[in-house]
């Protein structure tokens, strides 16, 4: 193993003296062991810190740049007599130019300057005179056009004993191609190595782990040996821990020993991951339902730190051990979400993680990835490593564990009905509005009203959890009996229909039925659809019940709006155009009679083939029905609890819109609505002193510069994987593949409800200022609670995103409409205008030709 050997380089050390010319040495003649700062460029200022380190470096002194003015005649009766005193015994030399921003960390100016090797010293002002000239060569202009660097200036030139080596060669303490950070890269070749640096050769390589194994090898020829190569891979190693970044280094031996000949930082991992990194898997499926687009970090942080405290607190009902819990909080619970560009993503390993911790892992995930939308899972070594993990402890201890999870999970599910009864008034007391007015209380005020919504709901959302993971395996469930015991794809959707109680259908009821209501006023209809603030309140003063209806809604509903869970989201409340434009279509559309009553024949017939099909199997249909009921409790309460979470949510967007007027008011911020730019704990430690920065407006400012970028830049693929840091050298790009265009007239998806439609398409892609006329088929990436307020005028539903238990697939069912999700690039495919035929039963979705084309 090499280590950094002494060197003493005593004749680059002797100080100034008198010159044969009578005066004190030339200023520009720079000896190794003076400090030069930057003034010497890049190449000779790593050989001054080498060398003072105890790196075996050749010796060496330099020319500065401003020996270029003294001239040619000046620098060669300088050299005359100060090479035998600095280099004695002399025979051949290096000159190597060392410009100001050459070797550098970001530009590495590889073979773009003159490197003269075997220079006789008689011959040294002629080589130094070359090495200036290539500072301006058109060459190098070039190359600095291409960096977008500035006009060439004349560099310093090293010095430096020349060597008569048996071998020589570069060497990388990272790999630069692959961007390995554990693999270091030896090239070697015999003798000296400029024809392995400009190209002219390949010699051999080797590929060297951090145990100084050979891990591959290439190339011919015999230059060193092992041995060798694993002490010039430390020798590389060690320059990089002495610069604190990985170098490039060229290296020879002579005499026997390693010689350092000159070390610069690799300048191409700044643009490469790290393969040997830890693996994320980032897939934004279902979470797009709730977090669409760029999020604000103060949304992100109240988000990650609830799935962080939520899936803790799910994990001990179920009945998981603490100390199995705490042993997952930093790498499992804390990661569960992350943000990529701004973005919100599911840590996908990090879901498998607490999976892992319930029983019945193997089947569960499937029932996840179902629930989720995942279209495929994790790799499967790290499956492999989850499932190890997780039946690591003893085979006693994984047994009580078990059993003690297993009954944990039997326990919940029994007292599910008095949990949900239990949140729903926690709930309610926890949004009780405050004896004083919102707008009247003071930071610290608002501040306990949070944190006690947080204590009694956050940190205690145990019925909405433990009902998800029951809807999970209740429906995966149903969806295997109704395949292998029906003998029917698909029927389970159509069994779940027309269940009933679906608070999250009501808003499209009541749409309906203010349809109707405006259905014989022109003039509002109008006013209503051109969401005219102007108009439609006084028009309203003559439709008294429409009136009340509307702030009905709005009071019970207006939380319900499109990306809902985005804090910095205004709601209905705030602007109820996107309600007035819904209910206006449908009334001039004629379509606010009430629902047909589909959903529940499509139910009837369903259950007449459930039967048909386990006809003379009692315990078998005994079973189907007791599963079939758990589904349909389990599916309608998983809705109606996430109604629960956006009036929490809305709560949590009160408190923290009032908070931001606080900090404008006092001067912190520059508009209230800044506030969306703080993360919560920023936020709140503003209160409590915690906050690491007190300069709020230049925070926000900072933030807010990153987050248009992301807004207006390319956003990341659906799914992807990074290793490493995650936001540096990694792909995040979506795939290359089959263009949309070309997919001919056919594209298959999750069929969630049956039923045959043909109509013209209507591309939506934000639905506030859209207008779906009656029984045009919509056609949008993804939806979120907010859409559903144009289901009623739809004759069909096709989203590009979603799973059979996202919530336009739940919504369209207990509608009745026909619906497809998870139909792969519908949104660019479909142009509003094409004439589709959906089929929700097969997920078929058809473009009839001949119909018309839009744009």
């Amino acid at each position: 193993m090499v280590t950094a050997a002494s060197h003493s380089n005593k004749s680059c050390d002797t100080p100034p003296e008198e010159n044969g010319m009578g005066g004190r040495r030339a200023s520009w003649l720079v000896a190794a062991s003076e400090p030069s700062g930057s003034r010497l460029g890049g190449k000779a200022g790593a050989l001054a810190e080498l060398g003072r380190a105890g790196f075996p470096v050749p010796e060496w002194f330099a020319l500065a740049p401003e020996a270029f003015e003294a001239g040619r005649a000046a620098v060669e009766e300088a050299l005359r007599e100060e090479l035998p005193r600095r280099l004695p015994g002399v025979v051949r030399l290096a000159v190597r130019s060392s410009a100001s921003d050459e070797d550098g960390a970001r530009h590495s100016f590889a073979g773009q300057l003159e490197s003269l090797l075997n220079v006789e010293p008689d011959d040294a002002g002629a080589a130094v005179e070359k090495v200036w000239r290539s500072a301006f060569s058109e060459r190098l202009a070039a190359y600095r056009r291409e960096h977008r660097l500035g006009p060439g200036r004349p560099p310093a030139v090293i010095l430096q004993r020349m060597l008569a080596p048996d071998a020589a060669g570069v060497a990388f303490g990272a790999d630069p191609v692959s961007g390995r950070r554990a693999v270091a890269v030896v090239c070697a070749i015999q003798g000296t190595a400029e024809k392995l640096v400009a190209g002219e050769v390949d010699g051999q390589t080797f590929h060297v782990d951090r145990d100084g194994m050979i891990v591959d090898r290439s190339g011919n020829g015999g230059a060193i040996d092992d041995k060798t190569v694993a002490e010039i891979a430390e020798l590389a190693r060690a320059a990089g821990r002495h610069f604190g970044r990985p170098q490039d280094i060229e290296w020879a031996r002579a005499g026997g020993r390693l010689w350092l000949l000159q070390s610069r930082p690799v300048t191409t991992l700044a643009g490469r991951a790290d393969p040997d990194g830890d693996l994320n898997v980032w897939d934004n499926s279902n979470i797009a339902e709730s977090y669409n687009g760029v999020t604000t970090p103060l949304t992100f942080s109240f988000a990650r730190r609830a799935y962080e405290e939520v899936y803790q607190q799910f994990c001990r009902v179920m009945g998981v051990p603490e100390r199995r819990i705490q042993a997952n909080v930093p790498a499992t619970f804390r990661r569960m979400l992350g943000l990529v560009r701004g973005r919100v993503y599911y840590n996908l390993i990090s879901w498998y993680r607490v999976l892992s911790l319930l029983p019945g892992f193997t089947v569960n995930r499937r029932f996840m990835e179902q629930m989720m939308g995942v279209k495929q899972g994790i790799p499967e070594p790290v499956l492999k490593d989850i499932q190890a993990s997780a039946e690591s402890v003893s085979k006693l201890r994984d047994a009580i564990d078990l059993a003690g999870t297993v009954i944990g999970a039997v326990r919940n599910y029994r007292a599910l009905p008095k949990s949900r009864e239990d949140f729903l008034r926690r709930v309610e007391g926890a949004l009780r509005p405050p004896s004083v007015p919102f707008a009247d209380l003071s930071a610290d005020e608002l501040a306990r009203i949070y944190r006690r919504m947080e204590r009694e709901l956050l940190t205690r959302w145990d019925a909405p959890l433990v009902n998800d993971f029951f809807a999970m395996i209740f429906y995966g469930l149903l969806r295997q009996l109704c395949e292998g015991w029906c003998g029917e794809k698909n029927l389970q959707n159509d069994l779940l229909c027309g269940e009933g109680g679906l608070i999250s259908a009501e808003p499209a009821r009541r749409v309906r039925a203010m349809a109707r209501l405006a259905a014989d006023d022109r003039e509002l209809i109008d006013a209503l659809i051109d969401a005219d603030a102007a108009r439609v309140p006084s028009l309203l003063a003559t439709r008294p019940e429409l009136d009340r209806m509307l702030r009905a809604y709005l009071a019970e509903f207006g939380e319900r709006c499109l990306e809902e869970l985005k804090l910095e989201t205004q709601t209905l409340g705030d602007d109820p155009a996107v309600l007035w434009r819904a209910v206006g279509q449908l009334a001039r559309g004629g379509a606010g009679a009430s629902g047909s009553g589909i959903e529940v024949e499509l139910r009837r017939k369903a259950e007449e083939r459930a039967r048909a099909a386990l006809r003379g199997r009692p315990l078998k249909r005994l079973l189907f029905d007791w599963i079939l009921k758990q589904a349909r409790e389990r599916v309608r309460d998983r809705e109606n609890l996430r109604f629960e979470r956006t009036r929490v949510f809305g709560r949590a967007r009160l408190i923290f819109v009032e908070l931001g007027k606080r900090l404008h008011a006092l001067e912190l911020l520059d508009e209230p609505r800044d506030v969306f730019y703080l993360t919560v704990e920023e936020l709140f430690g503003q209160l409590d002193a915690t906050a690491v920065s007190t300069d709020l407006k230049g925070l926000v400012r900072l933030r807010q510069t990153e987050f248009t970028r992301w807004r207006t830049g390319p956003a990341p693929a659906d799914r992807f994987e990074t290793t490493g840091l995650v936001h540096q050298g990694n792909d995040l790009s979506p795939q290359a593949g089959v263009a949309a265009a070309e997919a001919g007239d056919e594209l298959r998806g999750l069929g969630c409800c049956p039923g045959v439609v043909r109509g013209r398409a209507r591309v939506i892609v934000d639905p506030r200022a859209a207008k779906l006329e009656p029984g045009e088929i919509l056609v949008a990436p993804r939806t979120d609670p907010g859409w559903i307020l144009l289901f009623p005028s739809a004759a069909a539903i096709v989203v590009e995103y979603g799973s059979l238990l996202s919530h336009s697939a739940i919504v369209a069912r207990e509608l009745g409409i026909p619906a497809v999700v998870s139909v792969a690039g519908v949104s660019k495919w479909a142009k509003t205008g094409d004439v589709l035929e959906v089929d929700g039963g097969a997920g078929i979705v058809r473009r009839i030709p001949g119909g018309q084309r839009g744009e």
